[in-house]
């Protein structure tokens, strides 16, 4: 069930992208929804599981996430907290899409051993949308033919459910799953902190954004 879950939430973007034809504000909306209930499930759950067992070199592994997540933005150009560049539509853009499905394999591998497990997926989930968004929307504005666009896309999909699957069946990825939660703990925490520092651009009250943070912590609040 995880795994569709996990695949579902790409369909749902590439659907929202080829039927919907969202706008910039929609897509903003999304994000900021999202960056307030990955920061929320963050504070709220997955740092208070990681900190539950003594382990006194978590905060370090949380700041390698925050870095991690540094270094894959470099090649994805921000694509993870909604940033979009097409330079040359007609090149593929693979440094975007390996840096996105790195990011995406690591996100999975820490499902399958999570106290908390519903709440990762579906902050996993609330993110993943979005960011299937971003992606179609630049296969959409491309030149690349639909029919590699949606393959990648779909390998992309699968991105998520293969890190879970590692996560469940590595020796390695079971004996170090605290210190893999906390990473994606700090991959979480630059991800949402951006996305929200970013909603409220030169400073102006955005009223329906506000509205969308404060949905987004009440409904990891209530979760």
């Amino acid at each position: 069930m995880t795994y569709l879950v996990l695949i579902a939430s790409v369909l749902v973007g590439i659907i929202i992208v080829y039927g919907l034809k969202p706008g910039n504000k929609t897509v903003q909306l999304l994000l900021s929804f999202s960056g307030a209930y990955l920061l929320a499930i963050s504070i709220l759950h997955l740092l208070p599981e990681v900190y539950a067992v003594y382990n006194k070199t978590i905060g370090v592994f949380i700041l390698l996430g925050l870095l991690l997540q540094l270094i894959l933005d470099f090649f994805s150009k921000g694509a993870e907290h909604g940033h979009i560049h097409v330079q040359n539509s007609s090149i593929f853009p693979w440094a975007l899409f390996i840096s996105l499905c790195i990011h995406a394999f690591m996100e999975g591998i820490p499902l399958a051993h999570n106290l908390h497990h519903e709440h990762l997926l579906w902050a996993i989930v609330v993110h993943k949308i979005p960011i299937a968004i971003i992606l179609g929307t630049f296969f959409v504005k491309s030149t690349i033919s639909k029919k590699y666009a949606i393959l990648f896309l779909l390998a992309f999909a699968l991105m998520s459910p293969l890190g879970s699957f590692f996560g469940e069946n590595s020796a390695f990825l079971i004996r170090y799953k605290s210190e893999i939660m906390a990473i994606i703990i700090g991959i979480f925490l630059h991800i949402s902190t951006i996305i929200l520092f970013e909603s409220s651009k030169d400073h102006k009250f955005n009223l329906l954004k506000f509205t969308a943070i404060l949905i987004g912590m009440g409904v990891a609040f209530l979760a």
